[in-house]
Parts: C-alpha cells; structure tokens; sequence
C-alpha cells in the first residue's frame, strides 16, 4: 500500500511565506508531508512548470439567498432566491476559479427570527460542492434574536454577524448596530459591515428623480465616495467605543480605507476587504446605452481608474487586507433579475450585485502579480490565507502545511484568456469582466485531495460539500479597551 493517495510534483508551492519548489503527499483529505521529493504514492499529479496554491478562500458570497417577498410563494415558504445561484452552480463556477472554501450569508427578513433562516441554509449549502460557513444578517435585532437566537447559531459554528448601514428594510440605525455589536462582543463574534449612510443616499437619491436623473449611471451619483467614507468612520468609532472587533466589507475608495488605517494605527480592531471590480470597473460603465448599464450596478458603486491604483496602494500597506468577490447574481434578460422592475426603470429599483466567483482570482492575479503590483505571496495572502484566518478558518483552510484539507489550485502563470461568461460556470448570464483579458489561470482545483476541475472541466458530485463550523479564536477576541475603562 502507498504512504500517500496523492502526490503533486514538480510544481512552484506558493504561500503567504514564499515559493519554493517541493513535492505535496496528500493523505486521507489532508496535506500529510512537504518534501523535495514524494514518491510512493497511489497517484501522481505533475505540477511541473505550475504554481501550486492554497485553494482560494471566498469570504464574501451571496449564494441561494431566500427572500420572503419572492417571485413566487407556496404554503408561505420562499420557492425564489434573492440571487440566481444555487449552492450547486456557485460551486461550478468557484472551483472553475480556483476557490474551494466560502462564507456566505444567512438571511434575515424584518420581523422574523434567524434559527428556521439558519437551518433552511445549512439544507441549501450541503447540496452543493464547495465547504462553506456563514455570516448571519442581521437587519431586526429584537431581544428573541439576539439574546436567544443568536447564541444557537454561535453554538453551531456561525461566528460572524453582518450588518448593513443603508439598503432598505435591512438598514440598522446607531442603536440597533450597537445591539449587534453588544451581543458578538459576549459571544466571540467577529461584526462585518456595509458602509454607506443610509439618509444620506436617501436624500440624494430623491433629489436625482426629482430632477429626472434616472437612468442607471446615476447610481453612482446617489452614493458617492463621502457616503462611504462617513459610514466607515461611524462604524469604526462605535466598535471602538464599544470595543468590538469589525471587519468593513467592500471599500471603494481611499477615503473609506483611509478611516481604517487611521484606526488600525490607534490599535483598534477592523479589518478592510475590497473586490475586483474596485480595481477594474469605474462608473463609467454603468453610463451606457438603454439598460445595458444596470449590468456594472453595485454597492458601493465603481469609482473610476484613478481611484483604482488607490485601492491597490492600500492593498500594498496591508490596510486591505482581503480581497472577496462580494459575489452576487442577477441576471440581466428576463424579468426575475436586473430587469425585475421592468427595462425602463430607474436605478434605484435595479437589483444591485454582479457575479464574481470565478473571476476573482485570475482578476486579482493578473491585475496584481503579473502587472507587478504586489507579489505571489501577498496574492496568496489576499485570496486565501488572510480570510481563513479572520474567518477563523485558518489553518484548516487557506494553508499548505501538513495536517490542513488538501485545498489547492494548479496554476499556470503565464496562461493568457479572455474572460467570456461561459468561462466563468456560474447561472448568470453575463459577467461584467467581458472581453477582459488576463494573464494567469486555474489549470486544475483540488478540494479535500479530490480534483473537483480539470482544463475547465468540473467533476465534482453535489452533494459533496462541507459545512466548516468555527469555534472560538483569539483573533475576534475584544481588545479589553475602552473609553475611560467602562464596559457599560
């Protein structure tokens, strides 16, 4: 009998410590040896001339989301998602790209609780592929949710709540997200946030209609960079006072990180993710002809390409420290999508969310590394390792050290593709990254040492995937600091 089921060979080993040429032995799952050479093994997979990476780790995706106003209703469950993607499609496209792990979200619809929301969820993500974990929404912090509820979910492995600072009827006021972060503070949460002022958009969105501003480029305009940045400052102060760490989602623009990097230099606890489409979509792309600009809507909203080397400079001081896909579908003919409020709507009806899931990495790989922007290992460290960690995933995902799952992505770094929607194996039907061409792509994902995509193709059976409940870690632990020494 073999000492291993699998040996890669040949290949570049890439982490967030360095490349080095080495042999991967893969046992029962898991990554058992890290040698020059591995030999006697069941099977062999030649790597040479590939990078071997840890498989990607997907902290921000909205997968098979139930919407209680869906399309169509039966015995008063939700039949209709609030996105097209199931857990099986999004695992298609994910391992199409290299991702092999995600955290996604949980909803919570106003004036219900979150346990049926969870237990409806967890059913939903064991029919797909991936191994996933969830951030629960919370959007009605009621003393039921958060004192019995939620305590549930953190006892099942939910170590994450999310809350939005605008989009109605999921927008908390000051008092309730201090609730939120009341309650993660007791039960060893980490608190994710969407930062956008919420009157503020509200105020500004009415003016545009009122002067009959209506078509989707100004989406943009109802929520510019200010917006941002003053939640994110909002955010971060009341964490602070509350001493609660915080991780601020999808920053558009150096203003917002700015407010970050500022608090992190006064020892506070937040982290800052971005996505791809902050450093290759502007708005911009949103002004074009008839609707065709609703396909480039999401919040916050596209800056422009000045802004984009920003966000890199950020990603380079460590201030953005994760980049996610914010991955969120809708497709764009038909009438259940971005055209739900009929083509002729103005953007404030447009569902806001684009697909992103496979094009993470070959975006961030080919805009980043192979333009020379940051390294093989920061990459690593953006798209895999860095959200494990945070997540509290790390070191059985995001790693390639023995004893973690056998997650990993052949890659070659010097393959040339233009991105086209049937590359990215998701069930919109476009992709925003259309015709973008990138320098670097997944040759073959292997999840838990099985190869789940090969040249494109994916083998992977549903059913397969893996909840990854998350236990107590110190990272989300409180700092024990705050004003004049009162905890209230």
């Amino acid at each position: 009998m073999s000492t291993y089921d699998i040996a890669i060979r040949g290949g570049q080993v890439a982490t967030s410590f360095g490349v080095t040429r080495c042999d991967i032995g893969i046992k029962d799952g898991r990554i058992a040896a890290i040698a020059e050479s591995i030999t006697d093994a069941a099977q062999v997979i030649d790597a040479g001339g590939l990078l071997v990476l840890p498989g990607g780790v997907d902290s921000h995706c909205h997968i098979e989301e139930t919407s209680r106003g869906g399309y169509t209703m039966s015995d008063g469950e939700p039949q209709i998602t609030v996105n097209e993607e199931s857990f099986v499609t999004a695992s298609t496209s994910a391992f199409a790209g290299g991702t092999t792990s995600v955290v996604c979200f949980i909803p919570q619809w106003k004036g219900f609780g979150v346990w049926e929301r969870y237990v409806d969820a967890r059913k939903r993500g064991e029919t797909g592929m991936l191994d996933f974990a969830f951030h629960q929404i919370i959007s009605d912090p009621t003393d039921v949710v958060m004192k019995q509820e939620v305590p549930k979910l953190v006892a099942e492995g939910v170590r994450s709540l999310k809350v939005f600072l605008t989009y109605e009827p999921l927008h908390l006021g000051d008092a309730e997200y201090i609730k939120v972060l009341l309650a993660a503070r007791e039960h060893g949460c980490l608190v994710t946030v969407h930062c956008e002022n919420f009157d503020a958009i509200g105020w500004r969105t009415r003016a545009l209609l009122d002067a009959g501003m209506t078509a989707p480029k100004y989406h943009a305009w109802s929520r510019p960079r200010v917006v941002e940045r003053e939640a994110t400052h909002r955010a971060i102060a009341l964490a602070e006072l509350v001493d609660q760490p915080i991780q601020v989602f999808h920053v558009s623009c150096e203003d917002a990180a700015e407010e970050i990097a500022r608090a992190q230099a006064r020892g506070v606890k937040v982290w800052g993710e971005t996505c791809p489409q902050y450093v290759t979509l502007t708005a911009a792309d949103m002004d074009r002809a008839g609707f065709e600009g609703a396909k480039f809507m999401c919040s916050p909203a596209p800056r422009d390409t000045a802004e984009h080397a920003r966000i890199w400079e950020m990603i380079r001081r460590g201030t953005l420290d994760i980049v996610s896909s914010d991955h969120c579908g809708f497709s764009y003919e038909g009438d259940k999508g971005k055209g739900s409020a009929g083509r002729d709507a103005s953007f404030e009806k447009i569902p806001n969310g684009i697909p992103g899931l496979a094009a993470r990495l070959p975006i961030i790989f080919s805009e980043g590394v192979s333009k020379g922007r940051i390294s093989i290992e920061k990459f690593v460290e953006l798209t895999s390792t860095n959200p494990a960690r945070l997540m509290g995933l790390y070191p059985k995902k995001g790693a390639i050290q023995p004893g973690a799952d056998a997650d990993l992505v052949l890659w070659d770094p010097a393959k040339k593709v233009t991105i086209t929607n049937a590359l990215m194996q998701h069930a919109i039907d476009y992709t925003p990254y259309e015709g973008l061409e990138v320098t670097g792509w997944p040759i073959s994902t292997i999840r838990r040492g099985e190869v789940v995509m090969r040249d494109g193709k994916v083998q992977a059976e549903p059913g397969t995937g893996r909840f990854l409940p998350r236990g107590p870690y110190d990272m989300v632990k409180p700092r024990g600091i705050t004003p004049d020494g009162f905890g209230a």
